[in-house]
């Protein structure tokens, strides 16, 4: 009897492990692609991603991450997206983004029916928020290893939507310092690990790569009765309204900046809400000739500026206001903003480029596909399919001749 069971359990256990592997193998096929060398951004200009900032402009308080509960078993988050809205405003925010895995869930005010969703259901937290689209991707690899997985998913999220945000690549197993150094095509990195230190060392690690792309702080939020899952991470962006398509554009030019703030009141919400209340603001931020330069409603305890290579390029302490000057060995430069109790805010990033020949510093090539690879790597990939089901196939024989 109980080598009967095990027998069964055995059975069991090796048709789950084969499905687990058909499911990878089929959904591992992908273009490969010749990725250019990484190198650090070059030219005679400085791109501002602040130009469209005017010092009148009023700041939208963001988070675009947002869980609610949805239909069905799996849920992320237990309140609705009533509650979760009413909550967020409730604390002084503008904009929340309500982006439930795979799904599109309508926003309880209309205005702000951005329509966005986080994409991706793999094996390795390779996740992606869709900004502006009007249908889900269900497609998705598995067990994606290698960068041209990643690059070819984030080309076809790219062409379905008006801004595409690389998720937690600090959770990500699959974004190490390697593939973001190659992969390109995402419109932010969003910045927002527990840990303040790794996240922004993966932005750098793609700026150093000559990988432009925006960054902005978001909660993630699965947990708004938790005081220190709420209201810990967010943006302020330099848009006209909240209606969608000014949003759209600020996410689209990079006027915006990002706050990462201590859990006030530590679980005291009326304290919590009063201190989210008196936060610190930019009151100016962008570009004069080749020299940056930020002023902020209060002093900060320190300002410094991160370039090339996550290095400290300049540091000032107990002041409301800085200017660096890029030399010509500057790549990019950005500012982080320290205060006592904690709290950061981040910039985005000044870079060069050549504007007679570009839009942006990411307005280059940085991938070519390799037709010769593909067809190549496709057929591996389908012959281990094969194989993989012809060897279950004679132990489902083997097994039914005892």
């Amino acid at each position: 009897m109980i080598y009967s069971i095990l027998r069964s359990l055995w059975r069991a256990f090796l048709s789950l492990v084969v499905v687990v592997v058909v499911a990878i193998l089929a959904t591992s096929v992908s273009p490969i692609y010749d990725f250019a060398p990484a190198e650090p951004f070059s030219g005679a200009d400085i791109f501002n991603p602040y130009a469209d900032f005017s010092s009148d402009m009023e700041w939208k308080r963001s988070s675009l991450h947002t869980h609610t509960r949805v239909e069905g078993p799996l849920n992320e988050c237990d309140f609705s997206a009533e509650e979760v809205w009413r909550k967020y405003q409730d604390f002084g925010y503008d904009i929340v983004g309500i982006s439930n895995h795979n799904e599109i869930t309508p926003h309880p005010a209309t205005k702000q029916d951005i329509r966005i969703y986080e994409h991706g259901y793999n094996l390795r937290n390779f996740h992606k928020l869709v900004i502006g689209t009007e249908s889900v991707m269900r497609f998705d690899a598995l067990y994606p290893l290698f960068a041209s997985q990643a690059q070819w998913q984030l080309d076809m999220l790219a062409g379905r939507c008006a801004v595409l945000q690389l998720n937690h690549p600090s959770r990500s197993a699959l974004l190490d310092s390697t593939k973001l150094s190659k992969i390109a095509g995402y419109d932010i990195m969003e910045l927002s690990g527990f840990n303040a230190y790794l996240e922004n060392l993966h932005w750098d690690w793609a700026l150093s790569a000559g990988r432009y792309s925006f960054a902005l702080l978001n909660d993630d939020l699965h947990y708004p009765d938790r005081s220190g899952r709420f209201a810990v991470r967010c943006g302020f962006i330099g848009a006209e309204s909240c209606a969608t398509e000014d949003i759209i554009r600020a996410l689209k030019s990079g006027c915006f900046y990002s706050m990462r703030l201590p859990d006030y009141g530590a679980g005291d919400w009326e304290v919590k809400r009063e201190r989210n209340m008196m936060l610190p603001a930019v009151e100016n931020i962008g570009l004069r000739g080749d020299t940056i330069f930020i002023k902020l409603s209060s002093s900060a305890e320190q300002i410094r500026v991160i370039g090339q290579n996550h290095t400290l390029l300049g540091r000032v302490a107990d002041c409301d206001s800085m200017g660096y000057r890029l030399c010509d060995k500057d790549s990019y430069a950005r500012f982080v903003v320290s205060y006592p109790d904690s709290l950061i805010i981040m910039t985005n990033a000044f870079a060069r480029y050549d504007r007679a020949t570009m839009s942006s510093p990411a307005d280059r090539v940085y991938y070519t596909p390799n037709t010769l690879a593909t067809v190549l790597y496709n057929i591996m990939v389908v012959l281990l399919l094969v194989l993989v089901l012809v060897v279950y196939v004679k132990i489902i024989k083997r097994w039914r001749r005892r």
